[in-house]
Formats: structure tokens, C-alpha cells, sequence
């Protein structure tokens, strides 16, 4: 089954996995309502994202990642948010997440760049990374202004 692209859209769905729970971890810390609010939209919007990924697996006949833990501690940027955040400020908080987001961007470019991605996953990856980049230019807008 190798070379059906599996493995890549299993990586992007464990990574979105990780920026749905960094996004939770960054509303709970957050003192501004209005960035509790925007992390959460990004967690849901991503949970969703996640969904049309492990679609793509099952209809290529994969086990789909249902878990951002697979991933190992190496990968997973947003799980360091936890520890990274807590008890500090909003802008420490952006400053974070911005670098989760950036992860999460290159991952995506990368994926986009591999042969083995099937036409059809090639344009749900494609889709999915479109969201991904607002995520991430939204994310470094707010950091931008908190620095103004």
C-alpha cells in the first residue's frame, strides 16, 4: 500500500490534531476574550479539516489517524504549547501559536511537494492547506498588531 499517499495525509491529520488541541489549550489560556474566541473557531475549523483528511484515507482503503500522538515528540509543536503558554501573557500566547502555525504551514508544502499524493487527495490536501494558510496568516496579523 505504499506510495498511495496514506502515510502523508495520516502525517497532515495528526498534525491538524495537535493544532486542534494547541488551539483548546491557547482558549482556556487566553485572557482576551476576542483571542479565546478566534482560537476557537481555528480549533473546530480544524477538527473539521482533520475529517476531510481521514475521509480521503478510508476511501483509499487506509486506516485513518485518529490521534495527533502518533506523531512522537519531535513533531509535535503544538503539544508544547501547553507548557509554553500557561500563565502568561496574550502576547506569549500568539507568539506560540504563530510558531505551531508555521509548522503546520511548512508541513503542508512539503506534503503538496510529494509525488505520492493521488490527484484526488493532491486537491483535499490542496483544499485543506487554503484553510490552513488563512489560519496561519490570521494567526501572524494578530501578532504583527499586538507588536504595533
Amino acid at each position: 500500500m505504499a506510495g498511495d499517499g496514506t502515510a502523508t495525509l495520516n502525517t497532515l491529520t495528526a498534525t491538524l490534531i495537535d493544532s486542534v488541541n494547541g488551539y483548546s489549550d491557547a482558549a482556556e489560556d487566553a485572557q482576551l476574550g476576542r483571542f479565546q474566541q478566534i482560537f476557537r473557531q481555528r480549533a473546530d475549523e480544524r477538527s473539521k479539516l482533520a475529517e476531510e483528511l481521514r475521509a480521503e484515507v478510508r476511501r483509499l482503503g487506509g486506516n485513518p489517524e485518529d490521534d495527533g500522538s502518533f506523531l512522537g515528540a519531535a513533531h509535535q509543536r503544538f503539544m508544547d504549547l501547553k507548557s509554553a503558554i500557561t500563565g502568561r501573557d496574550d502576547k506569549a500566547i500568539i507568539n506560540e501559536v504563530e510558531r505551531g502555525e508555521d509548522y503546520l504551514k511548512e508541513k503542508f508544502e512539503t506534503a503538496l511537494n510529494n509525488v505520492d499524493l493521488q490527484p484526488e487527495s493532491r486537491s483535499v490536501v490542496e483544499r485543506v492547506y487554503q484553510s490552513v494558510r488563512q489560519g496561519h496568516d490570521q494567526i501572524r496579523d494578530l501578532k504583527h498588531g499586538m507588536e504595533a
